[in-house]
């Protein structure tokens, strides 16, 4: 029975992701900040919760006791827009806060989460982190963060990969159900990001977790260092 933790998955796409693993007969260890969510989620799915905040090096590494003692798969899906919890910055100080609250949700989590089990990952074990379409399209620091993610996640390969191991990046565009947009996402914005993908339909959770199951499977062994897009061809990876 392999062992997986994914992080942030009390809600949306790491649930879902959760969710994909746990219905595969595997063993899901869920983290997040938000602890009563966490553990809802987790009886749920039959899941383990370990609630920490995955941007605290302190939190990280008193979790650890409670984290499985070998890991196959790491889905490092914690992370938002931060932007969203802020009001416009007034002036550098502010500004230098709203691109670090980014750069710490998106970037230093999956940093940290990775660091610290990398000594428990198996030969051929697994790393997902999910970025953005953002990263190609813009939107300011939370862009900048997930294009980071991707810069780092070419260099987590080349370290991990004599092990066998891949590291990759799940890159979603729109995906519904998921409270990304902490206040409603306007219907007109919706209709045109809607427009912009090819098959006129926003993505799902499931769509997500698709994607990161097989990559997950050892059918994916071969892929590595790689962003892979599922945003419905509303941007064209190259």
């Amino acid at each position: 029975m392999r062992q997986i933790v994914v992080t942030g998955a009390g809600t949306g796409i790491g649930y879902a992701i959760a969710e994909h693993f746990a219905a595969s007969g595997d063993a899901v260890t869920i983290t997040g900040r938000r602890a009563e969510v966490l553990h809802r989620a987790a009886d749920t799915l039959g899941a383990r919760a370990v609630p920490f905040d995955a941007t605290d090096p302190d939190a990280v590494e008193a979790a650890l006791d409670s984290l499985p003692d070998h890991v196959d798969v790491v889905v490092n899906n914690a992370g938002a827009n931060t932007d969203f919890e802020r009001p416009e910055p007034d002036g550098l100080r502010a500004l230098a806060r709203q691109w670090e609250a980014n750069l710490a949700s998106n970037v230093l989590s999956a940093v940290l989460v990775t660091a610290a089990l990398t000594p428990r990952l198996t030969d051929g074990a697994r790393v997902v982190t999910i970025g953005s379409i953002a990263a190609r399209q813009g939107a300011g620091s939370y862009g900048a963060a997930k294009a980071a993610v991707e810069a780092w996640t070419a260099d987590l390969a080349g370290q991990l990969g004599p092990r066998g191991i891949t590291a990759n990046v799940v890159a979603p565009g729109l995906t519904e159900h998921t409270g990304f947009f902490q206040n409603g996402l306007p219907e007109q914005r919706r209709d045109e990001l809607v427009a912009a993908t090819r098959n006129q339909r926003a993505g799902t959770p499931a769509d997500i977790a698709a994607l990161t199951g097989f990559l997950a499977s050892p059918q994916a062994g071969h892929i590595t260092g790689q962003v892979l897009h599922v945003n419905g061809g509303a941007y064209l990876g190259h």
